[in-house]
């Protein structure tokens, strides 16, 4: 992910305050949005609420993670049973006419948690600690994301990557991904990556070399319109934690996984 997207590091607090709202609960009578007159969420009750969601706990070597039992897991838990109901249904069709069925799947927050790295970090940004802790390659897997895409390939699906990271982090996010069981497709012709130095004609519309201006949904959207139009699928489903992975078109249906620790807008 380009982190910088995320949030600015200075204000970072008062941004997660509005932006996690989506998963953590609700605001109080009490409570109301910064965009009104009245006193904001309370951050440090946003953040209990976000540790109680994810059923955040450390594990023996301080590692923060999400509990299988939590409400974050149920709800993930639903949107996979309603997806592999709907791929398998949207392979069928696609097959039977026969197009070429695939699904994109982003990658932070979608496939590989970075709950330990906003936890420990207090929700916070900063270049050098999210390179170090991406080329750590050990994240943990979003519950049942992996499967879900062990689930689409083995189901005639071609999996694709589009994923805000850099180039210069393909060798970590493939190491990662492997090691969490979403070892398919991971050739750079299937995983889509940042590469503001040498971008891909398909987005000469906002990015040249050395020269990136894409927004989130630019570059993504692009790319899907790329894996469409110039390589001949159907995407019949896309995967985000946020709304910037999935506007903008080029995908049959979307699906949306639960992430209140950060915004990219």
């Amino acid at each position: 992910m380009q982190k910088s997207l995320r949030f600015a590091a200075a204000t970072a607090a008062a941004a997660v305050a509005g932006a996690a709202l989506y998963g953590a609960g609700a605001a109080t009578a009490g409570q109301s949005t910064a965009n009104s007159t009245h006193e904001p969420y309370n951050i440090g009750v946003l953040v209990k609420d976000i540790d109680t969601y994810y059923g955040t706990t450390a594990d023996a070597n301080g590692v923060y993670q999400a509990s299988p039992m939590s409400p974050y897991a149920k709800d993930l838990a639903a949107i996979d049973r309603a997806a592999k109901k709907y791929i398998d249904q949207a392979a069928r069709k696609a097959l039977h006419k026969g197009k070429k069925p695939a699904v994109v799947f982003d990658i932070d927050d979608t496939l590989l948690l970075s709950l330990d790295y906003e936890k420990r970090y207090n929700y916070t940004y900063n270049s050098a600690t999210w390179a170090a802790y991406v080329d750590r390659a050990d994240r943990p897997e979003v519950f049942g994301s992996p499967e879900l895409v062990r689930y689409a390939a083995k189901r005639g699906v071609t999996v694709f990557y589009n994923s805000g990271l850099s180039e210069a982090q393909r060798s970590a996010a493939v190491a990662n991904l492997k090691k969490v069981g979403a070892d398919v497709n991971l050739d750079a012709g299937h995983m889509f990556l940042k590469n503001a130095a040498n971008p891909p004609s398909y987005l000469s519309g906002c990015a040249t070399p050395g020269t990136w201006t894409c927004t989130t949904v630019q570059y993504k959207a692009g790319t899907r319109r790329h894996i469409e139009r110039d390589l001949g699928y159907d995407i019949v489903a896309n995967f985000g934690d946020q709304y910037s992975d999935l506007d903008g078109g080029y995908a049959d249906r979307t699906y949306k996984l639960p992430n209140p620790t950060y915004f990219v807008g």
